[in-house]
């Protein structure tokens, strides 16, 4: 058995006039993330980091933002064929460790569904994600609230 190990980061703009969308779910608020998909940073970091373990490249290679099919497009799908690109060069999913770094919302209420939603999409068990919420305590860009950023490691097998 060969195990790997991925980390993704990913941070998108605060906006008004957009949903704002995490973990695959919609969550009220007054401002959205600004992206060429739906921009939803945690399911973009979780990307990044699978791609990264299995040594394919990242989001933007496989999903660019140039291509108009990508416009607007919900991150679960972008998930959805991550999980297949890496099935089909026989890579499992072990867990993934991720942390969202925002000012507002408070996130903690919503990770139990985001985490339910993701082992969905990914046909894992929910147990397998671990997802955090944290703020920066006012500083920098998440704590000006002009955006989100989101960290994510994971650990896939081949057997």
């Amino acid at each position: 058995m060969k195990l790997r190990v991925g980390f993704g980061y990913d941070v998108h703009r605060l906006v008004e006039g957009r949903d704002l969308w995490l973990g695959g779910i919609k969550i009220e608020h007054s401002l959205g993330l600004l992206g060429h998909s739906d921009a939803d940073v945690l399911i973009h970091a979780i990307c990044d980091a699978l791609l990264g373990a299995a040594n394919m490249r990242d989001i933007g290679y496989h999903f660019p933002d140039t291509a108009g099919e990508y416009q607007d497009i919900d991150s679960k799908i972008l998930l959805r064929k991550t999980m297949a690109l890496l099935r089909e060069a026989g890579y499992e999913l072990e867990n993934i460790d991720a942390t969202v770094a925002a000012e507002r919302p408070k996130l903690n209420p919503h990770i139990p569904r985001m985490k339910q939603i993701m082992a969905e999409v990914l046909a894992v068990e929910e147990g397998d994600i671990s997802i955090k919420a944290t703020t920066t305590e006012k500083l920098g860009f998440t704590g000006r609230q002009e955006g989100i950023a989101a960290y994510a490691t994971v650990l896939i097998r081949k057997d």
